[in-house]
């Protein structure tokens, strides 16, 4: 089943999503259907809010990315309450859009390495070290657990020129190919 993606303006991307247990209810349905929603709005990645729930895990296939960085061949993983333990390395600058931000992409400057702990669907723990395209996916998802937009990392200049697109979404005045869940 595909989810409609939560959009700008809905106070659940502005909370910190909470840990999760094993027995969460319908966990496998969940995962598969992020998996679904993901794939079908052209996303390299999901969090659990962008899907109307406030739970610490998200979805991500950088799989798209191995043209330019073999290594990413099958990077297909669910992250479940993760913890980003490290970011280091020389920041750079990427155009970065967000299913939950239809139609804006921006320039974003994040560190290059990420070193994360989380749990995989099994709930198996893992801590791995990740940089360049997966480094960032792993990132912009993070940050939609802790309330993050990358909207957030813009200047204020940004903010202000991109203010009447941000309302236009928050009002459910943009049409993407997915469904949307517009704020009440």
């Amino acid at each position: 089943m595909k989810y409609p993606v939560t959009v700008y303006g809905d106070p659940l991307l502005r909370k910190k999503a909470k840990t999760i247990k094993k027995d969460h209810p319908k966990l496998d349905e969940i995962i598969e259907n992020m998996w679904e929603t993901m794939y079908f709005s052209d996303g390299v990645g999901l969090a659990a809010p962008q899907v109307g729930m406030s739970i610490r895990m998200f979805v991500i296939d950088a799989s798209s990315g191995a043209d330019e960085e073999p290594e990413l061949e099958g990077f297909k993983k669910v992250f479940i309450n993760p913890e980003i333990i490290e970011t280091k390395g020389e920041e750079w600058t990427m155009n970065e859009g967000c299913l939950s931000l239809p139609e804006i992409r921006e320039d974003v400057e994040r560190p290059d390495e990420v070193t994360i702990k989380y749990q995989d669907e099994n709930f198996v723990e893992h801590i791995e070290t990740h940089k360049g395209f997966a480094g960032r996916v792993i990132q912009h998802e993070y940050d939609h657990l802790e309330g993050i937009l990358f909207v957030d990392y813009l200047s204020p200049l940004r903010k202000r020129l991109l203010k009447s697109r941000l309302i236009a979404i928050s009002k459910g005045k943009v049409r993407p190919h997915y469904r949307i869940k517009v704020p009440k």
